[in-house]
């Protein structure tokens, strides 16, 4: 392992924006974010798969009344979001380093208004169709976790991806699709991500490729 990275993993063990294995808070969390991390009771927004944290540190810049947190198992990607958010003073996001598939471990029911779902893994074979973060699997996982009308926004550059989403949710009696767009730049609602973009956004938007943006909500 390299120095850089051994030095970014002693710094989360220091940074009180970093919730993660080995703390007393990591235990604590489930059901306290607004009591333990944040001392507010404002409403709990959470990226998944957030890597460096640009969406999550871009959100909490734009709404100071909310409180974000992203959630990556890789420590050395959620330093950056980490540092950067404490640099700024940004008391309103956090960051949670687990595998996404241990979300119901540190969230009680009702506890999260909002959840982005930002350039996941598109696991294109049929067999990783449980891998995908849209799968009926997370989906029943995400659902009880959510408050009542709680958003899912999903944004992704992989065509293949996006449909499949778009057909399950609109498949489900359970779900409301919102609102979808094929070319989210292009769309009216362009401006409501405040120009914010993930590493990978950045770099498929540069490539020429259309971003997909789907907003809904279970009924």
């Amino acid at each position: 392992m390299s120095r850089r990275k051994l030095q970014r993993f002693k710094e989360n063990e220091i940074n009180r924006n970093v919730v993660q294995p080995g703390k007393d808070i990591f235990e604590k969390i489930k059901g306290n974010w607004n009591s333990l991390q944040f001392v507010n009771s404002n409403p709990i927004v959470v990226e998944l798969a957030c890597g460096r944290g640009e969406f999550s540190v871009g959100l909490a810049r734009n709404y100071p009344d909310k409180n974000f947190i992203g959630v990556d198992i890789k420590g050395s990607r959620i330093w950056k979001g980490s540092t950067i958010a404490l640099a700024e003073g940004l008391e309103n996001v956090a960051f949670l380093r687990t595998q996404i598939q241990l979300l119901e471990n540190f969230f009680s029911e009702n506890e999260i208004s909002e959840l982005w779902i930002t350039f996941p893994d598109p696991f294109p074979r049929e067999g990783d169709e449980k891998r995908r973060l849209t799968s009926p699997k997370f989906l029943e996982m995400y659902k009880p976790l959510l408050k009542k009308d709680g958003i899912i926004h999903f944004k992704t550059d992989n065509t293949g991806l996006f449909d499949y989403t778009l057909d399950l949710v609109e498949q489900r009696k359970d779900c409301e699709v919102m609102l979808y767009t094929n070319d989210f730049y292009a769309s009216p609602w362009k401006d409501l991500h405040h120009g914010i973009k993930t590493k990978y956004e950045t770099l498929f938007s540069e490539k020429g490729e259309k971003i997909k943006y789907l907003k809904f909500k279970f009924a």
